[in-house]
């Protein structure tokens, strides 16, 4: 097993077809199956199966394809980290930022990168908290915010800012910034995201806590979408404020913060507690607190 094959099967797991893999790479495709499948030979497993859009992984691969991304993006560290200089920091950073910081976040986070670090690039990802767990101690990403996280040996955990969560419904429905008392919210037919996500996560336990039956009306992934639902009429969300302004629709919309117990939602920074961030992943770090800071 060498490097290289490891780079070639990377671009086919990620492309899913080895003609287009094989155009990416400049490289004919016979040679690249010829690759991929020295490196099945030599750990006596299929990677991939064929499928009617090109191929896909088997599970043996999927468990591969982790490795081989973390070793990689490991080797990629190295050179950054010998090749930075103390002034101008080089190489790549990648940051998984989730949905609603994404999109308060990004094109400060673009524009200050840009200004700070021209020798350098910027990669930024979007996921679910959960999945951006994952991403970080995997080694697929070197820098996380992530919500409510919890402790875990893989992790560094730096919590960044403080949200209060509220009941978000039509405007002109009730007093918006009027408190809510938590034992109020079982009357309110409630637009949800799924279970793993942080927010929807936090409100169940801490209803279960205190005794009160929440009415899930409706499941949406996408917190966009749930606040079109909202102004639709079809049922109440909980968000954070930062999440509601961010909003364009947030003239339309109501927000009250739940008290009695008060639900608070914690944005923090992940890094690997196994490996020590690239100076570039360090001067990140401290460009995002500042930017979360003025949030």
């Amino acid at each position: 097993m060498n490097l290289k094959q490891l780079e070639y099967f990377v671009q086919v797991a990620e492309i899913g077809s080895f003609s287009k893999a094989a155009s990416v790479i400049d490289i004919a495709q016979p040679a690249l199956s010829r690759h991929v499948r020295s490196l099945e030979t030599e750990l006596n497993t299929y990677l991939f199966v064929r499928n009617g859009r090109g191929v896909a992984l088997t599970e043996a691969g999927k468990r591969l394809f982790d490795h081989s991304v973390a070793i990689l993006r490991l080797i990629e560290q190295a050179r950054e980290d010998l090749g930075a200089s103390r002034d101008e920091p080089s190489g790549q950073v990648t940051i998984a930022l989730p949905p609603s910081a994404g999109r308060q976040l990004t094109v400060a986070l673009v524009e200050g990168f840009k200004t700070r670090f021209p020798a350098a690039r910027l990669a930024i990802v979007e996921g679910l908290s959960t999945h951006i767990v994952e991403w970080v101690t995997t080694g697929r990403v070197d820098v996380g915010l992530i919500y409510n996280p919890e402790a875990q040996p893989g992790l560094e955990i730096t919590p960044l800012l403080q949200e209060p969560l509220g009941l978000v419904g039509p405007a002109g429905e009730g007093a918006s910034g009027a408190p809510l008392p938590m034992r109020e919210i079982s009357g309110y037919k409630l637009i949800v995201p799924e279970r793993f996500h942080a927010i929807r996560r936090l409100l169940e336990t801490r209803a279960a806590l205190a005794g009160i039956r929440l009415d899930i009306a409706w499941e949406v992934s996408s917190v966009p979408s749930i606040i079109d639902l909202v102004c639709a009429g079809y049922g109440h969300a909980v968000l954070s404020a930062s999440g509601v302004a961010a909003s364009a629709r947030a003239a339309e919309l109501a927000f009250r913060p739940i008290v009695d117990p008060a639900l608070v939602t914690v944005l923090c920074v992940a890094v690997s507690a196994t490996k020590r961030p690239t100076p570039l992943a360090q001067q990140v770090i401290r460009l995002v607190t500042e930017l979360v800071s003025q949030l």
